[in-house]
């Protein structure tokens, strides 16, 4: 598609007026307007604020088509923690619901049982460069204070992810472990054990 079929294309998905996209991006409407009629072409910096404001890339605003990895779904998380002083290997679902770039998580079950530590939360992350997913997550449940930072570099088909968080445990101090994800709960699981084979255990 050529730019002007772009900025109507997505305009309309979005439900956006020319006004508002005139607004979001700094311009006046009238160049909208010409934008969209293909009479006028922006300059670097108004397509950067106008593919911005349509959530989209500079490149997708050009016409080129985007390839992104589709990871929406329900997947198996697997975590590596430890209570007491002892490891444990969790494993739980989480749904992932995906806008572009930014996938927000859910869990939709617990890992361990409430007596255990087990609690559910939520998060989001940010894929880059359709190979590095970057984000955070926080506890949903009342009482439980964890919340930290997400890392995972994703499998070249999308089928798996392995990496590491880094948070704040039950008692107050920062803890790290290793994470992985997975379509079932049994990969997820042997995906965690491999990264620990390979990586080192340690927490």
């Amino acid at each position: 598609m050529e730019l002007h079929e772009v900025i109507r294309k997505r305009r309309g998905e979005l439900n956006m007026s020319q006004a508002e996209l005139a607004a979001a991006a700094g311009v006046d409407r009238r160049q909208i307007r010409r934008y969209e009629a293909g009479e006028q072409q922006p300059v670097l910096s108004v397509a950067v604020a106008i593919a911005r404001a349509l959530g989209i890339t500079v490149n997708e605003l050009a016409g080129q088509p985007a390839h992104r990895v589709d990871l929406a779904g329900t997947w198996w998380m697997s975590w590596q923690t430890s209570r007491d002083g002892e490891s444990v290997v969790t494993a739980q679902e989480v749904n992932f619901a995906q806008q572009e770039e930014l996938i927000h998580l859910d869990t939709v079950s617990r890992g361990l049982s409430v007596e255990a530590g087990g609690y559910h939360w939520r998060g989001e992350l940010r894929l880059w460069d359709q190979e590095v997913l970057m984000g955070w997550y926080v506890a949903n449940d009342g009482p439980v204070r964890s919340k930290g930072t997400l890392y995972f570099v994703l499998h070249p088909h999308g089928i798996s992810m392995s990496g590491r968080w880094v948070g704040l445990g039950y008692d107050g101090k920062i803890m790290t472990g290793w994470g992985t994800a997975a379509r079932s709960k049994d990969e997820a699981l042997e995906l965690n054990a491999k990264l620990q084979e390979d990586q080192g255990a340690s927490l």
